[in-house]
């Protein structure tokens, strides 16, 4: 038998066969013959087109699974760096890979996820399981009922019942939202802290300054200070608000703003984790600036987006339009004919999840911070003071002596 197989492929070397190698084990002889790769049959003219057909197609597969493939390969390295629990800066090839995957197209089919309809036998359960997931304090809300929230959506932004927070009226800034602080402090230079060792721009941030006069100095951090109120500290703040955190956003003092400014960013995680990985992480990042003024001079109130924040509602602000497919410009400015004058504690707006709030704004030199970076704080609970405020509220709650940041 072996040996028949054996000349019929020594006979027929153009046989239709794929190549390949065959191991025949003769039980009787005890020993193995290999039998010689057999050569495939050459294709004809006529078959060319088919192949090149045929890789065509390959090809253009190929082509739209690389970025895949670096998308992978970027999780990869992100979840190799989180398990090495080491504190380190993203280089600017990890942040490329980072930003290549498709965070937005995974953000919009969120939001259109948190928006459908659940049937009112399921919501109980399905809300339960995000309480007990990020700890949700149901109690506070206006509407405790959970059949009452038609979608994700609605529950994720649900308001909470009057007196819950309540507005420290002695301190001139207090905090817009529920959260946890990541950084603040005063700005010295052009460039400010994202997260202790981090920093970004500016102007990174705003972008050109076409929308104040006032100050023509070369120096960008100059030109936003308001000359005539003689105060030349600008200071910033960081709120991080975790998914479970009230999702709703306030105004921290009395100030009126006049102008919006929209960037058509990213929409990268803003959790701690990633602040402390990625550099220019706020200026990266879609996000809404309101620029206006208050008693000492600048104010700004930045609400930043990120990955799963479906949409960014800004209440007397209709025509903002984040999370958007396709963006027309970089950046887009609105101008409110009227400025919109708020009241300290006023509802802005609304996260659909858990997203940061960044206040950038002048200051006199004896204004003081009231809490420190990593503390946990609610809506409405002292930000800072100037110095004569300072000393009555340190009378008033001494705790606040031991959360104070200095210049």
């Amino acid at each position: 038998m072996m040996y028949s197989i054996v000349n019929f492929c020594r006979l027929y070397p153009r046989a239709r066969f794929l190549k390949r190698t065959v191991n025949i084990y003769d039980k009787r002889f005890k020993e193995i013959r290999l039998i010689e790769s057999i050569p495939r049959r050459r294709y004809s003219s006529s078959n060319s087109k088919a192949l090149s057909s045929g890789w065509s197609e390959w090809s253009g597969v190929f082509t739209k699974f690389v970025p895949v493939g670096i998308c992978l390969i970027a999780v990869m390295q992100w979840r190799a760096f989180r398990k090495r629990g080491q504190d380190r800066i993203a280089t600017e090839w990890e942040v490329k890979c980072y930003c290549m995957l498709p965070l937005r197209t995974v953000s919009r089919c969120w939001g259109w996820i948190a928006d459908i309809k659940l049937p009112e036998t399921l919501r109980p359960f399905v809300y339960g399981m995000y309480i007990n997931m990020f700890q949700v304090n149901l109690s506070e809300a206006l509407n405790e009922d959970l059949k009452s929230y038609s979608s994700l959506a609605d529950f994720f932004a649900r308001p909470i019942k009057d007196g819950v927070r309540k507005i420290d009226e002695n301190s001139c800034l207090v905090s817009p939202c529920d959260g946890t602080v990541l950084h603040l402090g005063p700005v010295h230079t052009e460039e400010i802290e994202q997260v202790k060792g981090i920093t970004y721009s500016l102007q990174s941030f705003f972008g050109e300054n076409t929308w104040s006069r006032r100050n023509q100095s070369s120096d960008y951090k100059t030109s936003l200070l308001h000359v005539e109120s003689n105060h030349p500290n600008l200071y910033q703040c960081v709120i991080y608000l975790a998914p479970g955190d009230y999702h709703r956003f306030h105004s921290p003092a009395n100030w009126k703003t006049t102008h919006r400014r929209h960037f058509h960013g990213e929409l990268l995680s803003v959790s701690p984790k990633i602040a402390n990985w990625i550099p220019g992480l706020f200026a990266i990042n879609e996000r809404s600036i309101y620029l206006g003024e208050w008693e000492y001079g600048f104010f700004s109130y930045t609400a930043v987006g990120a990955t799963n924040v479906g949409t960014i509602k800004v209440y007397f602000d209709k025509s903002l339009q984040t999370n958007c497919t396709k963006a027309s410009a970089k950046c887009r400015d609105v101008c409110f004919g009227n400025s919109m004058s708020l009241k300290k504690g006023d509802i802005i707006g609304e996260f659909r999840m858990g997203s940061t709030i960044v206040l950038v704004f002048q200051a006199p030199p004896n204004f003081n911070f009231t809490v420190a970076p990593g503390t946990s704080i609610k809506m409405g609970q002292s930000l800072g003071c100037v110095t004569e405020k300072f000393v009555d509220r340190i009378k008033l709650d001494p705790d606040i002596s031991r959360h104070a940041c200095t210049n």
